[in-house]
């Protein structure tokens, strides 16, 4: 029978529910204990596939093509793990499944109501996802009060009541500058919420700008009537990788192994520790750009569009022993000169036109001036749009999403993809998942990996265009990494370059603390070499 653990939050969002439910996980897996993380948001959407960045942050891909909120990367590079979508649960999707069954006639004259449906069915999946784990790790998104997230709320009480549970409330314990005094009137109010709604939080962990102090602790155990030593603080870290080292210091481990009847056992971090101390103390800094679309929302920054690229950065940094400096660069603003101080050039993923010529531009300037440069996705796109004017003289050469007019259409939609665009099906129209690419003896992107072939995730609509592959390579492009039946063209570098390589898929996706991405690694180790 698996044990559960049901972390939710109050306060407000965003305050790393997503770390602190990974970092819990992690130290219950470095014990031994086979663990597994589910995802459940309670927007109406079936999945986040087609929310903005700008709104909602990054997209996470899984191997098996599911669109996943952030939190899901962050499950998957603390476990080392491959999730599968059904991880994920989302409102629409119970909603979905509930009506699709009402109109097949398969609840068989009954009425179908909230409860119990909507709960039970939300039960079921968390237990298909907990089957075969010992411990299954439920973050419920959203904050505690909120209307949206009951139904999962009332889920987690009802499997609390047949199994070995846990549940952890993560609260926000600010300092109000004109105070300097932390408050912890908002964390009680929070536990309150929660217990409105029948749930007791046996655990809480405080997150905060500084360590919770005895005062504080002591202050909310004794008004909310929870054990002193089950109030866990969580303070800001400049390395979200600390934090597994942070909660363990407290005993984490092993209170919430006693609370779920399990046996305890010692912690095996070393190497895991060995990683964030190299972070730590870097030997030096390189300093990467990017040529950025998502940057601002208002008068905010948005790294949390790029999330997985900055950790896959910040992975092969900690592997080298160099600290990583990003930039992000407003390619809608760029002025190509404005590279000349940096070590590299990452060119992320995107979608649409803006900022197009200003990350063409970036890498010209990358493939001229000898620029350690690496593209993802659109990046690679635009890479091959850049080579095809300036190189191959295709005058106004381009991807057809920007301009489907073109003249030479060097990136093009997939005739399949085309059919689901036609029909307004925007959900599933991409190109998602892992697939697999076989890499060209002799090339830099097959030195990086040091295998035949590999497999990366994607998500993208538009290909490199096949009917232009053969001009391209006539002038000195190479594409080093090609799908098994050739037709798809993954990978692409330039020969003779200190490192200009691109990919039409994601490797961010597969990237770990302590197994970063081939090709992250090597465009950091080429990035690292000019500094």
């Amino acid at each position: 029978m698996p044990s559960y653990i049901f972390v939710a939050g109050g306060v407000i969002s965003g305050i790393g529910k997503g770390v602190v439910t990974s970092s819990i996980g992690k130290l219950l897996q470095s014990v031994g204990y086979t663990v597994t993380a589910v995802k459940m948001d309670p927007y109406i959407n079936v999945d986040a596939g087609t929310m903005r960045p700008t709104e909602h942050g990054e997209v996470w891909v899984t191997s098996d093509g599911g669109e996943i909120d952030q939190d899901f990367g962050h499950y998957e590079r603390f476990l080392d793990l491959d999730l599968p979508k059904m991880n994920n649960i989302t409102t629409g999707q119970i909603y979905k499944k509930l009506i699709d069954d009402e109109r097949a006639g398969r609840f068989l004259g009954k009425t179908v109501q909230f409860i119990p449906h909507v709960p039970d069915e939300i039960r079921r999946r968390i237990e298909n996802c907990a089957r075969g784990f010992d411990i299954c790790l439920v973050e419920i998104g959203g904050t505690v009060g909120d209307y949206e997230n009951i139904p999962f709320i009332f889920a987690a009480k009802n499997l609390a009541l047949d199994n070995p549970s846990a549940f952890v409330l993560l609260v926000y314990l600010p300092t109000p500058p004109h105070l300097g005094e932390m408050k912890s009137k908002p964390a009680q109010h929070a536990i309150k919420e929660m217990r409105q709604l029948g749930v007791d939080p046996e655990f809480i962990v405080c997150r905060s700008d500084r360590r919770l102090d005895a005062l504080r602790r002591e202050k909310i155990a004794t008004y909310q009537n929870i054990r002193t030593d089950h109030i866990i603080s969580a303070p800001d870290v400049g390395n979200i990788y600390s934090m597994p080292l942070v909660l363990e210091e407290q005993g984490v481990t092993s209170l919430l192994l006693k609370k779920l009847g399990l046996k305890p056992g010692k912690t095996n971090m070393g190497g895991w520790r060995k990683a964030v101390r190299r972070m730590s103390k870097p030997k030096a800094t390189v300093r990467i750009a990017f040529a950025s679309k998502y940057v601002d929302v208002g008068s905010s920054r948005l790294p949390d569009a790029y999330i997985s690229v900055n950790e896959a950065l910040k992975h092969a940094g900690a592997r080298l022993g160099v600290q990583v400096g990003i930039t992000y660069l407003d390619a809608s603003k760029l002025e190509p000169e404005e590279l000349a101080p940096f070590d590299g050039l990452l060119v992320p993923p995107g979608f649409g036109s803006s900022c197009v010529d200003g990350k063409i531009a970036a890498i010209k300037y990358a493939r001229t001036h000898d620029l350690p440069f690496l593209g993802i996705c659109y990046g690679m796109q635009l890479a091959v749009v850049e080579f095809a004017r300036n190189v191959c003289g295709m005058k106004g050469a381009h991807t057809t999403e920007v301009d489907p007019k073109t003249l030479y259409p060097v990136v093009d939609i997939l005739p399949e993809q085309r059919k689901l665009l036609e029909s307004s099906a925007y959900g599933g129209s991409m190109r998602l998942g892992s697939y697999p690419a076989v890499l060209r003896r002799g090339t830099m992107v097959r030195s990086f990996y040091r295998r035949k072939t590999v497999s990366e995730r994607h998500r993208h609509r538009y290909e490199v265009n096949p009917h232009f592959v053969q001009d391209l390579e006539e002038h000195g492009l190479v594409f080093s990494g090609i799908s098994p039946d050739q037709k798809l063209m993954e990978f692409m570098e330039l020969p003779g370059h200190k490192c200009f390589v691109a990919t039409q898929s994601h490797p961010e996706y597969n990237s770990r603390l302590m197994r970063p991405s081939p090709i992250y690694l090597g465009f950091m180790r080429a990035a690292a070499a000019k500094n």
